[in-house]
This record gives C-alpha cells, structure tokens and sequence, in this order.
C-alpha cells in the first residue's frame, strides 16, 4: 500500500458562479442552484504549504466546473489551472491535490466529479486587495470579486460558522465578475454570486 506524503496548505480561497446570491449549493450540495447549470470556478492563492518536503507558498491555482442545478447528483465537469511558475515536483503536487488522489478536501470532491480535463499550467496573475480579489489568466479567465458592505458601513456582510469543506469558518460575502472561455468552458458572469475566506486544507488520513 501506498502511503501518502504529509502536506498541508493555508490561503486565500474565491469563488462566483452564476447563481444568484447566495448560491444554494455553497449551503449544502443536496439544494438546487439557480440554473440547469451551475458554472463557476474556486480560485486560489497558497500563502504557505507543503507537500513533504516540496515548498508550495506563493503559488495560484483555479479549479473550474460545471454541474447539475443539484451538484449532489455528480457529473461535474472540472478542470484545473496550475500557476506555470511551479516547478516539475511543484506542479505534480497540487496536480495530486487538486484531483483528490491524496486526501484532503479535493477528495471529498472528486466523488462528484465525472469528467476530468488535463490540467493546464498557465501564466497566472493574482491581486489582493482589502476588499476585491482578482485573477486572470491571458485570454482565456479573468475574475473579479468584490464584498458586500455590512450594515455597519465599516465591514463586510459575513457568514460565520458555515461548514465547507474548501472554506474557513468566516466567509466574506462578495458579487462576482467573471469571463472563461477554454475547451468545454465558455461563461460569462456578471454581479451574481461571489464570497471568498481563508483556508487551510491537509491530509487528514
């Protein structure tokens, strides 16, 4: 048997698909989401990982989909988009990651997944700002999402306590902006449902 490497990530997580906000799936995969289709991506940002003795920090990853209005049902369409500064052991690590061959939560994802594109390594761009997270990669994906102002004028409207297996315990609502166009791939969002968090994914076996 096969033992599987430690490793560990911690990062900024963003997302927007077309639902409207919030989307029904980020609740539980068993809800409906607005349309026949949900098409949307999770986008990150490591600010430090690991993966054995491979460093991972600093590194950009986007992993796009598209499912059933219940994405419970399976039949995702995914694919993933790997920062091309990676090195070789880099780029085969986030590979094992993202594809859930090596625990974590992308596991638990990849039992809904039933066709999985190649992964491509791509010049990505990653910008984080106080309130608006942006992520482009040449022609073919550029996004942009944006927080919603809380009540108090001062802060961003929060979930809090919500669990998601990708996101931290405090996820900051946002509207989402979003072009992708790239093999089976071709959507536009505009102003539709956004939010993004910390996160920390490891190994738990």
């Amino acid at each position: 048997m096969l033992t599987t490497p430690p490793w560990k990530a911690t990062g900024l997580i963003f997302e927007n698909c077309n639902c409207q906000l919030l989307c029904p799936a980020h609740v539980s995969f068993k809800q409906k989401c607005t349309h026949e289709r949900c098409k949307g991506y999770w986008a990150f940002h490591i600010f430090e990982g690991y993966f054995d003795n491979i460093d991972l920090s600093d590194l950009n990853g986007v992993v796009v989909f598209d499912t059933p209005q219940r994405m419970y049902e399976g039949d995702w369409t995914q694919a993933c988009y790997i920062d091309e500064r990676a090195s070789g052991p880099q780029r085969t690590a986030l590979t094992d990651i993202l594809s859930g061959r090596v625990g974590g939560p992308w596991e638990i994802l990849d039992a809904f997944v039933n066709t999985r594109l190649d992964p491509k390594f791509v010049p990505i761009h990653f910008e984080n700002g106080e309130r608006e997270k942006r992520l482009t990669i040449s022609d073919m994906f550029d996004t942009t999402v944006t927080a919603i102002e809380g009540a108090d004028g001062s802060t961003e409207a929060k979930i809090e306590n919500l669990h998601n297996v990708l996101h931290g315990t405090t996820h900051i609502l946002a509207r989402g902006q979003t072009r992708c166009r790239d093999r089976v791939f071709n959507f536009a969002h505009s102003r539709t449902h956004g939010l993004y968090s910390r996160f920390s994914w490891k190994n738990d076996r």
